[in-house]
């Protein structure tokens, strides 16, 4: 005990009182704060918005003259989750579930045209969900190409009621069991369903998964593994330059876009 103490004030003559020369070096430190405020801002702004809609869902019960059931829940916290995280080397990229695990990244899409693969239209942010990705392309293509493509085809992460209502599309309804699963209800899904069946061997969505994959291989085939920039603009830039050295490659070889048919991916 008596070496403890004695160890103990030389750290404390050193560092000071309650230090040990192990803590985080200042210029660390100094990194960390702006992060931490900006998870307190996010987690605030949260909080608002879950308030809002639940103050929303009992003003609509109350006016409906229906009862709530069940316990009050607890309002929304206003602090950040305990192993909620800032990247320093990137704050504006995220972590996002991949098939080979969780990695710091953007979600880069690219719009396929279906005749000869030529990519004509792309976008990246950072988020995981695609389904506000597939409407906005739409725009770009028209301002590029003068038209606008006559059908669509899109796996189910771009499934919402929003893109079916906006788009003669072809959007996978994923994997629910049964027709009443799903956004959209019952009804849209087993429309949804019902039209892919329709289609045959030869519908764009059956199609879908042979027609972009020389698009999707831009990993593998131009040994693209990762991004090179940081900053969703610089980033987003970047993949417009990956689709660039696609789409000249293509070019060389004589192929002309036809939007008649648009694969999202």
């Amino acid at each position: 005990m008596s070496a403890a103490e004695t160890a103990d004030a030389q750290q404390d003559k050193a560092f000071g009182r309650d230090k040990s020369g192990e803590e985080m070096p200042d210029r660390v430190a100094n990194r960390k704060r702006p992060a931490q405020a900006e998870l307190e801002a996010e987690a605030k702004a949260l909080a608002a918005v879950k308030a809002k809609a639940h103050a929303d869902a009992e003003e609509k019960r109350k006016a409906e003259g229906r009862k709530k059931g069940g316990r009050h829940a607890a309002p929304p916290s206003d602090k950040p989750h305990p192993k909620a995280q800032k990247n320093f080397t990137d704050p504006e990229s995220r972590i996002m579930k991949t098939k080979d695990g969780f990695i710091q990244a953007y979600n880069a899409q690219a719009a396929v045209d279906a005749t000869a693969q030529v990519i004509v239209a792309h976008n990246l942010d950072a988020r995981q969900s695609g389904k506000h990705q597939l409407t906005p392309p739409f725009d770009a293509i028209e301002a590029t190409l003068g038209k606008r493509p006559k059908q669509v085809s899109a796996d189910a992460g771009y499934y919402s009621d929003a893109n079916l209502a906006a788009l003669d599309a072809y959007i996978a309804p994923g994997r629910a069991k049964h027709a009443t699963e799903g956004e959209g209800g019952g009804e849209r899904v087993a429309a949804m369903r019902e039209k892919i069946k329709a289609g045959g061997h030869e519908s764009p969505d059956r199609l879908r998964k042979q027609l972009p994959e020389p698009v999707l291989q831009i990993k593998q085939a131009r040994s693209f593994r990762q991004f090179l920039l940081r900053g969703a603009e610089m980033v987003a830039n970047e993949w417009g330059f990956v689709c660039l050295a696609h789409n000249v490659l293509n070019f060389a070889q004589g192929r002309t876009p036809s939007i008649a048919v648009l694969v999202a991916a």
